[in-house]
């Protein structure tokens, strides 16, 4: 079992910035690939960015590339997503998600190939 606890979304006015942290605990978390999603009101959730297990290979949606950075420390267990330039079309809820396996040099862009996922934290930018 992988437990997953996001931090660091709040409000920010557009051109801010933020970066949210993943937190995961649980047997061998650390070497499992990991995802950030987000979620608007009435939209699909949607992949942001994602990272293979060991940081060597990474995934940014079109519309976050060039603004945004998926970096992980496996040494805190940690993935974080820095959010630059933000825009008030970035706003949602974002989640941190974790396969349960894959220990190689893939990353995965689907929500319905992870495991688990965090509660999730809200990220507001205002125009």
């Amino acid at each position: 079992q992988v437990q997953l606890v996001e931090s660091g979304g709040g409000l920010m006015q557009a051109g801010g910035s933020l970066r949210l942290s993943c937190a995961a605990s649980g047997r061998t978390s650390s070497l499992y690939p990991k995802g950030w999603f987000r979620q608007a009101p009435g939209k699909e959730r949607e992949v942001v960015a994602a990272i293979n297990w060991n940081g060597g290979r990474a995934y940014l949606a079109d519309s976050v590339k060039g603004r945004f950075t998926i970096s992980r420390d496996n040494a805190k267990n940690t993935v974080y997503l820095q959010m630059n330039s933000l825009k008030p079309e970035d706003t949602a809820v974002y989640f941190c998600a974790s396969k349960a396996s894959g220990a190689d040099s893939r990353f995965y862009t689907s929500a319905y190939e992870y495991d688990y996922w965090g509660q999730g934290t809200q990220v507001t930018v205002s125009s």
